[in-house]
């Protein structure tokens, strides 16, 4: 389902480039169109971000440089590659620069809008995660090193007796302490607080033993 967001749309072919934006904004997006990557560029401190999809091979800047020149900038906006025939190498390349998926003329238009609406839902997708985390990490900081502490063993699995023991405190406080750290954390169980350790960074996520997470 089309969104608010802009899909801006790369390429240095006038008729390829008029008639991505046709197709596009008949599909109801909010389109802009550029000639080349650096006119893209110049534009960007003024653009809301979308998406951006780029023809791979145009001259001056290619899609490859684009990629290069975001991941740079720090611009985490998903980029979808076009490629001629023959240039699955190319796109293999772009995919490896951060490209979130990449098309090959001649390709369907539902194809397209396809990928267009999945490169925004992914966008969607992580600024919720980024929204969430910077939440958590303000959560973070209003804990006491005590409370932190008990909020480690808590997420460890370990019992109140033994952070308890380990800290050197009675049961008793472990569970105030407990208490507190579930208040400022805003959360409603311990698998709330688990979830929330997990995507703080505070408790990482466990690995097979071939290395891999489960």
């Amino acid at each position: 389902m089309p969104s608010d967001a802009v899909v801006h749309v790369i390429d240095d072919d006038d008729a390829a480039r008029e008639s991505l934006e046709f197709l596009l904004r008949t599909a109801g997006f909010d389109v802009r169109a550029y000639e080349n990557a650096t006119a893209f560029l110049e534009a960007l401190p003024q653009v809301k971000l979308g998406c951006v999809i780029s023809d791979v091979r145009m001259p001056g800047m290619s899609g490859i440089d684009l990629l290069k020149r975001l991941k740079e900038l720090a611009v985490a906006t998903p980029v979808i590659i076009i490629t001629g025939h023959g240039d699955v190498p190319l796109a293999v390349e772009a995919m490896k620069f951060g490209a979130v998926d990449f098309l090959e003329k001649p390709f369907d238009d539902e194809v397209l809008v396809g990928a267009v609406q999945s490169a925004l839902a992914q966008q969607k997708d992580t600024q919720r995660r980024h929204g969430e985390l910077s939440q958590i990490n303000a959560r973070l900081t209003e804990l006491s090193n005590r409370e932190r502490q008990v909020l480690e063993g808590l997420v460890a699995g370990r019992p109140n007796k033994v952070i308890a023991f380990d800290l050197g405190i009675s049961p008793r406080t472990v569970e105030i302490y407990r208490a507190n750290l579930m208040t400022k954390m805003q959360a409603a169980t311990l698998s709330d607080l688990v979830r929330m350790a997990l995507v703080a960074g505070i408790l990482e996520e466990p690995k097979t033993s071939s290395g891999k997470k489960q």
